[in-house]
C-alpha cells in the first residue's frame, strides 16, 4: 500500500551554509471512492486508513450511520483512480494494485443515493465539499440531533490542555511538519483516537470511519479537536457523527458558526494556551464558580 512518507533530496541553506541532504515528506496520492461499483468521489489524501476514510466520508454524506449498513470495503485491483477494474481484497489478483481505488458495498436494503446528482466529484486535500451544488445540499439531516444527546460539559481548563495532548501524539508530523491532525477526546480529556492526513477533512473522516466500523457511532460524549481552522465541512462532519463539541486551534468560518448555532454544536476556536473563543453552544462550557457568566 502507499507509504505515509517519502524521501526526497533537497538543497538546504542555513545561515549562508549550503548543503544537500535527504528530507522526509508526507505522501499525497489520489483516492477514488466508489459506491457499489460506481465512482462517487476522488480526494487527495495521505495513504493509510483508506477504508476508514471512505466509511467516514459516507457518514458525512448521510449514506452510512451504523456498522451493519456497511457490507464491505475493498481495494480495486489493476486500476488507477478514474479507470475501471474488478474488485478485490488486499490481494491484487490479476493486475497491479495501486491501492488508490476503493469500492464500498452497502448492506442489502440500505438506500443508495443518486450519485448522478449535480456535483464535482473531485475534492482537494483542503476542501472536502467543493463539489456540493448548494449549502442546502450539505445540511443533511443528522441521524442523531446533537440537541437531543446526553448533556456534556467541559471546563475551559480541560479544553486548553487538549492541543498539547494532540501535538504529543502526532508521530508523522514530527518527521514531516506537514500534516493536519484530528483528535477524538472523551469528555474527561482522554485521547480516544488520532488520525493525521494532508487534508484536515480526511483526518476527521478517518476518525469517524473508524468509529463507524467499530460500532461506536454516535460519538455523543466526545470532543473533536482539529489542528487547523474550523470550516463548514468539519462542523457538518461533527454534526453527522453526533459529536457535540468541536474545537480548533485556529479560526472558524462564518458558515461553520451558523451551522453550529442551527444544530446545537458547541464550536470553540482560537484554542491556544488558556485562551479560546466560544462561538456557539456555550451551554456545554463549564465555567465554574469564578468563571462568571458568558456575556
Amino acid at each position: 500500500m502507499g507509504r505515509v512518507t517519502e524521501r526526497r533530496r533537497v538543497l538546504r541553506i542555513r545561515d549562508g551554509a549550503v548543503g544537500s541532504r535527504p528530507d522526509t515528506l508526507v505522501a499525497e496520492e489520489p483516492l477514488e471512492i466508489r459506491l457499489n461499483g460506481k465512482p462517487l468521489a476522488i480526494t487527495m489524501r495521505t495513504p493509510g486508513d483508506d477504508f476508514a476514510l471512505a466509511a467516514g466520508f459516507l457518514v458525512s454524506e448521510g449514506v452510512l450511520g451504523r456498522a451493519e449498513e456497511l457490507a464491505n470495503i475493498v481495494y480495486c485491483a489493476g486500476a488507477k483512480a478514474g479507470g475501471t477494474s474488478r474488485s478485490s481484497g488486499v490481494e491484487s489478483g490479476g493486475g497491479s494494485n495501486t491501492y488508490n481505488v476503493v469500492d464500498v458495498r452497502l448492506a442489502p436494503g440500505v438506500a443508495v443515493p443518486d450519485i448522478s446528482l449535480e456535483r464535482n466529484v473531485y475534492t482537494t486535500s483542503s476542501c472536502g465539499l467543493c463539489g456540493k451544488a448548494s449549502l442546502d445540499a450539505v445540511r443533511t439531516t443528522a441521524r442523531w440531533p446533537i440537541a437531543d444527546t446526553p448533556p456534556v460539559r467541559v471546563a475551559p481548563g480541560l479544553l486548553a490542555a487538549l492541543p498539547d495532548r494532540l501535538r504529543a501524539a502526532q508521530r508523522v508530523f514530527d518527521r514531516t511538519g506537514g500534516l493536519h491532525a484530528a483528535g477524538l477526546f472523551s469528555a474527561d480529556g482522554e485521547l480516544l483516537d488520532l488520525r493525521e492526513d494532508v487534508g484536515r477533512h480526511n483526518a476527521v473522516d478517518k476518525l469517524i470511519g473508524r468509529a463507524l466500523r467499530s460500532g461506536a457511532l454516535p460519538l455523543s460524549r466526545t470532543v473533536l479537536l482539529v489542528s487547523g481552522r474550523a470550516s463548514f465541512e468539519l462542523a457538518q462532519k461533527a454534526v453527522m457523527a453526533g459529536i457535540p463539541v468541536l474545537a480548533a486551534v485556529s479560526a472558524p468560518s462564518s458558515l461553520a458558526v451558523d451551522l453550529a448555532a442551527e444544530t446545537g454544536l458547541t464550536l470553540v476556536g482560537f484554542l491556544r494556551g488558556s485562551s479560546m473563543n466560544v462561538y456557539a453552544g456555550e451551554q456545554r462550557i463549564a465555567l465554574g464558580p469564578r468563571g462568571g457568566r458568558p456575556e
